[in-house]
This record gives C-alpha cells, structure tokens and sequence, in this order.
C-alpha cells in the first residue's frame, strides 16, 4: 500500500497500489462488493516458498514522516493488536508487491514483513481463523497492524464493525504443520469474551522514568494509566499503558490525545 520514499519506479509502482483509506484517492467510499459472496466456497491462503517480491521489499521507507523498516526474515514472528480491512475502492489496483489486489482472495497487508509471507490470523473474540498471503504495505493507521482483504475479514467476522482483535502467527512454508493450529476448535492464541485494550505509551528500563511519564499521562488524560512490569532478554522494561478500554474508538482517540502530547510509537495492547 502505498507511498514509500524510494526510487521513482517503485513510488510510481505504489502510488497505484492499494490503500486503508489515508490516502486521498479520490471521494469513493471504501466497502465491500455489491453482491452476495459465498465465503465457503473460498479456501484459505496455501503457503508455499517463493522468492521475495522484487517490489516491497526496500530495508526502509516512509510514509508520512515515519519511517518503518522491512523485516529480513518472518521465522517465528507473532503479534497481537488491531486488524482492519479494505474492499472496493483499491480492488484490481496493484499492491505493494506488484500483484493486483483482489477482495476475493486471502491476502493482506502489514508495515514491516516480509513480501510475500504467509500468516495464520485467529479472531481473539470468536476464535475463527484463517490463513493469508501477505503481498501488501500498510495499514499506517496508528492502532492497526494488519490490513485484510475484504473476504479475509469477512471469514473472521469482522467486516460489519470494521475492525477486529487478532493475532498474527507467521508461518514456515518449508513446514507449515509446525506454525497452523491442528484443532481449530482449541486455537493456539487465548480467546477472550471481552478483551481489554491498553495504549502502550513508551517501555522504559528505567522506572524513575516510567512513573513520571505515568505521572504525567494520569494529569492530562484523566484516564487510568498502568505500570506493566516485562522482561526482554533478561532485562526489565516498564511499560507505560492507557487503560483498559474496551472498544477501538475509544483507543483511537486516546492514541490522537497522546500525539498532542508529543507521544508516537504508540501501541496497542491486548489482554
């Protein structure tokens, strides 16, 4: 998806890529198709190895300011957060890594994997899963980590409300029956009946420094603000969260509240 800084075939390539919507392409309201789709009648993704896209695979690129960075390898990559979709309004437009984005196939779009890899993607309210191509850039949107296309969010359950809880489990084409979930009915990540959401501030090694970021954040917001103890590679991080929330509303607007402070790099955080 769309509008890396890099060299001119590529942005010209990308420019005619799919979008989330934060582009401006145009007044056409993104939805779905204008007639009924039967879901069971399309099959999930079918991982297989292939070479990396010759597009949509720079190190780094920018949208907007920011700069994200490209993943070399997704072995064992897992991630929870927010997934969105889109439909229409880019279908038939070329995506990131040079195919044509189709709302009827299984693919999808994330900021910093690998082009193409193959994700398992379980519905952390509902427990449905399904098993996508990701060949696209984006979602740029603060709060999502992956963008589906229109029958893969309509398989999880997700299209009417626009957004889902997910999580994101890379899987190895050499040996897809080590990464895919067996039994459907007992999924590998956690369900939950109501998931909360926090809106992770910044991850401190320092604590002195976390607390008064927290200070800070319960002044301004007037919304509780956590201290959440983690520990990566033996090494203890304080992480500052917004929260709990339980609609993506209203984390949205905390997250736009935090980028008045001067706060980016926002996260959000399932439990």
């Amino acid at each position: 998806m769309r509008l890396f800084k890099y060299s001119i075939p590529l942005l010209a390539l990308i420019l005619s890529a799919c979008s989330s919507g934060i582009y401006n392409l145009g007044t056409v309201k993104d939805g779905g198709p204008d007639r009924h789709v039967d879901l069971d009648r399309i099959s999930n993704a079918t991982p297989k190895i292939e070479p990396k896209s010759r597009y949509g695979n720079p190190s780094t690129y920018e949208v907007f300011g920011k700069r994200y960075s490209v993943m070399n390898s997704s072995a064992g990559f897992t991630e929870q957060g927010i997934a969105s979709w889109y439909g229409n309004k880019f279908h038939g437009r070329r995506t990131s890594s040079g195919e044509p984005y189709d709302m009827f196939a299984m693919t999808a779009a994330h900021k910093h994997l690998p082009l193409p890899t193959y994700v398992e993607v379980t519905n952390l309210e509902n427990g449905r899963k399904i098993i996508v191509k990701v060949n696209d850039r984006g979602p740029f949107h603060q709060n999502r980590i992956i963008d589906l296309s229109y029958v893969a969010a309509a398989k999880l359950g997700i299209t009417a409300r626009g957004t889902g809880l997910v999580e994101i489990r890379a899987i190895d084409p050499a040996h897809p029956e080590k990464t895919i979930a067996k039994n459907p009915s007992k999924p590998a990540a956690k369900i939950h009946n109501q998931p909360e959401i926090y809106i992770q501030a910044g991850a401190f090694g320092n604590r002195d420094n976390a607390v008064r970021l927290q200070t800070k954040l319960s002044a301004s917001l007037g919304k509780p603000v956590r201290l959440s103890e983690t520990s990566v590679n033996n090494t203890i991080f304080y992480r500052v969260q917004v929260g709990p929330v339980l609609q993506v509303e209203i984390a949205d607007d905390i997250s736009l509240s935090l980028e008045k402070l001067g706060i980016s790099n926002l996260k959000a955080v399932i439990e």
